[in-house]
């Protein structure tokens, strides 16, 4: 195949970049800024169908795996900015591969799009803006897509791992708590992981296979309690992780939302609703078997 990858600089991208390469497929490796490794400097978010149409021709595939993440918090309305970031931009991109005759894609989501599937009830797209936007991006990518172009939709969860000078966004202040002299507390709940080499290999098969699923991706299920613990032992800085009850955590941040409202601003994670979430174990059946021990020592080294 011939793929064109979005965000092709980015710690998911490098990855899906390698393992095509590694399996045999061309690409053509699309970022925000030109820097090493990068075909074409092109903004996602600004470019214009007909922009797209001309990075696609003669391409096989395409992979979106840029996007906004969910920990920003912009001045309100957030969906706007959201919608900006992670639909809008598909949906070109999708309308310029129908149009090219491209004949497989894949979009890097979120695993809340798998438990909005799951538990309606939960509200999440109503609630939460980043939601909102990951289900709007799959739905979105889907219609422009048309029903001869399959789109798959990578479901991640928590993914570790690094990428040259990339690691996950979330990594900085986990690695500074971890070596710190603070106690590590753990609410109930957790979540899946995964890593990046999982994540690109689970893009790569999609691929090859022209795949059109919702593809929730894990390796493990891990208790925040199990997760900080082994963050802080692959970091050099094993200790207890003691309990710490759910509502501290609600109380938190539901302050931390009134905060952000305070100041005019509207997080992608409603604080208000997020106790719902990091207080219930988000588990994904793994996609294989797998450990992401390897991951946590790149993304959390030894000093």
């Amino acid at each position: 195949m011939r793929v064109v990858v979005v965000g092709a600089s980015g710690l998911i991208g490098q990855h899906v970049v390698a393992r095509l390469r590694e399996s045999g497929h061309g690409v053509t490796s699309v970022a925000r800024t030109a820097r090493a490794g990068v075909d074409h400097a092109l903004d996602a978010t600004a470019a214009a169908a007909a922009d797209f149409r001309a990075l696609l021709a003669g391409h096989d595939g395409v992979v979106f795996a840029a996007g906004a993440d969910d920990r920003e918090a912009p001045r309100g309305p957030a969906y706007p900015v959201f919608h900006r970031g992670n639909v809008a931009p598909v949906v070109r991109l999708l309308t310029a591969a129908r149009e090219e005759g491209l004949t497989r894609a894949a979009v890097i989501g979120s695993y809340y799009t798998h438990f909005h599937r799951e538990h309606p009830e939960w509200r999440l797209a109503e609630r939460h803006p980043y939601v909102r936007s990951r289900v709007e991006q799959a739905r979105g990518a889907r219609e422009a897509a048309g029903p001869d172009l399959p789109v798959a939709v990578l479901e991640l969860p928590f993914v570790f791992g690094r990428a040259r000078d990339r690691l996950p966004n979330w990594a900085g202040p986990l690695d500074a708590w971890v070596r710190s002299r603070s106690p590590l507390l753990a609410p109930p709940g957790g979540s899946a992981a995964t890593t990046v080499a999982h994540v690109a290999e689970v893009a790569v098969d999609a691929l090859e296979r022209a795949s059109g699923e919702d593809l929730p991706v894990s390796l493990e299920n891990l208790t925040w309690k199990d997760m900080f613990g082994r963050i802080a032992a692959a970091a050099g800085h094993a200790r207890p992780v003691r309990a710490l009850p759910g509502a501290p955590v609600r109380a938190g941040l539901v302050l931390t939302g009134l905060a952000h409202r305070a100041r005019g601003r509207q997080s992608g994670l409603d604080p208000r609703h997020l106790g719902d979430l990091v207080l219930r174990e988000l588990f994904v059946t793994p996609t294989r078997a797998g450990s992401v021990d390897a991951a946590l020592a790149e993304t959390f080294p030894r000093a």
